[in-house]
């Protein structure tokens, strides 16, 4: 066991997070662009145009919820309720996975990095899809995904809520490395629940 965590400072790996996210956002921005000309120029609404705008939008939308999942985040920034919900929204159209989100509150830009990372756990833990509630209550957070199936990855999973180290992991796994020490300092206390069909996190 190695604590891939503390390899690298996390507000390092959060500003190279934040530069990839800012550097990719230019060059989606412009293919919508061409995407909307190529509407005003008469064409219409295609199927191949329809395609290309829904993809657009997903790669916007997946670029927002990693911004704020893997980017810098200070005590200061806050975020809308209506722009959480609103990303997730918007990756459901191309995924596997339905999100209701309940917070009517703005929350910290770090609250919401929190429970973002928590959802790619989720995510991770659902290849085949199913759906995720994410209800803010009392000043905590439950989380909840019910599936199908579900890969549960007990080493993973069993490093969240006590952290003394995690395996190597991939790259698709990176969540898992970041989120026990971003908890600790929060001050928070994950609390986890799973069957076999669902997961619970009380945060």
């Amino acid at each position: 066991m190695s604590d891939t965590s503390q390899s690298i400072p996390s507000s390092l790996v959060a500003l190279v997070g934040s530069r990839i996210c800012h550097d990719l956002v230019s060059p989606v921005g412009a293919i919508l662009n061409g995407v909307e000309l190529l509407e005003m120029s008469g064409q219409g609404e295609t199927p191949e145009i329809a395609l290309i705008r829904e993809s657009v939008e997903n790669a916007n939308a997946r670029i927002r919820f990693f911004r704020i999942a893997f980017g810098a985040a200070s005590k200061e920034q806050r975020i809308g309720a209506p722009e959480a919900s609103e990303t997730l929204a918007i990756l459901e159209k191309s995924g596997r996975l339905k999100y209701r989100w309940q917070s009517e509150a703005d929350l910290s830009r770090e609250e919401v990095r929190l429970i973002f990372l928590l959802l790619l756990c989720f995510e991770s833990a659902m290849p085949l899809g199913g759906s995720v509630s994410v209800v803010q209550r009392d000043g905590g957070w439950r989380i909840e995904a019910e599936a199908k199936k579900l890969k549960y990855d007990t080493a993973l999973w069993s490093s969240l809520a006590a952290p003394k180290g995690i395996m190597d992991i991939p790259a698709s796994q990176v969540q898992f490395a970041l989120l026990p020490g971003l908890i600790r300092e929060s001050g928070r206390r994950l609390h986890l629940e799973h069957t076999e069909t669902r997961i619970r996190a009380l945060l």
